[in-house]
C-alpha cells in the first residue's frame, strides 16, 4: 500500500463554537493551500492551546506540560503531530516520538495532541484523504480577507467570565505586568489573557 500523501497544516485560529456551547472551533490551514480543517475542541484543551500560543507560563504545570517534562526526562522529543483518521465525524491524532534512535507513535485526541506539539515546536500533518474529505475550501474573495487580516489566535477561553466591563486600557504598563503577575498566580489564565491582549496592543 502506498504513503498517503502528507499535508502541512498550521493554526490559523482558535475561537467559541457557535454549535456546541462550551466548545471551541480550532481552525487548521494547509501551509501551502486555501484549505482550513476546523476542529470541534473542548475548553480544557482550548486553554492549553491558547495559553501556550500567548506564551502564558502556568504558576503550576499543566497536563501537557506535565507531558512534556515527562517527555524531556526519559529523553523523548516529539518530531510532529499528524491529524490520522476521520471517522464518523471525530478526528483521530498521533504524537509521533523518537528518542534519536526509535519512533513511536502514541494515539491521542488531535486536541491534546497539538497542545502537546506545541510545546515542543513540532510541525503538524494530516493526509490529502483526510482534507480531501473535511477541509473547507475558501474562495478567491475569502481567501484575499483572510490575507489582509490577520488572523487573531486569541484566548476566548471563558472570557464571558472576566469581569464584565473591566477596561485596562487606563492602566500604565507597569500596573498592567503587576496585575497580569497576580492573574497568573490565581491560575486565573482567561483574564491573564485579557491583560496580554492589551500589552500587545501597547508593544
Amino acid at each position: 500500500m502506498a504513503a498517503q500523501k502528507k499535508i502541512k497544516l498550521e493554526i490559523l485560529g482558535l475561537s467559541s463554537s457557535q454549535s456546541q456551547t462550551g466548545s471551541f472551533a480550532l481552525v487548521l490551514g494547509e501551509t501551502d493551500g486555501n484549505r482550513r480543517l476546523p476542529i470541534i475542541i473542548g475548553m480544557f484543551e482550548a486553554q492549553a492551546i491558547a495559553i501556550e500560543i500567548e506564551k502564558i507560563i502556568p504558576n503550576r504545570p499543566m497536563t501537557h506540560d506535565l507531558f512534556k517534562s515527562f517527555a524531556s526526562a526519559f529523553h523523548f522529543h516529539v518530531e510532529e503531530i499528524v491529524i490520522s483518521d476521520l471517522k464518523e465525524g471525530v478526528f483521530f491524532a498521533k504524537v509521533v516520538c523518537s528518542d534519536g534512535l526509535k519512533k513511536t507513535e502514541v494515539d491521542a485526541r488531535p486536541s491534546d495532541a497539538i497542545a502537546i506539539g506545541l510545546r515542543f515546536d513540532s510541525p503538524i500533518y494530516t493526509y490529502e484523504t483526510i482534507l480531501a474529505e473535511a477541509g473547507i475550501v475558501l474562495t478567491d474573495q475569502e481567501e484575499e480577507e483572510e490575507k489582509t487580516t490577520k488572523p487573531e489566535i486569541k484566548s476566548k477561553v471563558k472570557k464571558e467570565n472576566v469581569k464584565k466591563g473591566e477596561d485596562f486600557k487606563s492602566f500604565s504598563t507597569d500596573k498592567l505586568r503587576e496585575i497580569l503577575k497576580n492573574a497568573i498566580d490565581k491560575e486565573d489564565y482567561e483574564r491573564a489573557a485579557k491583560i496580554r491582549d492589551e500589552l500587545d496592543k501597547r508593544n
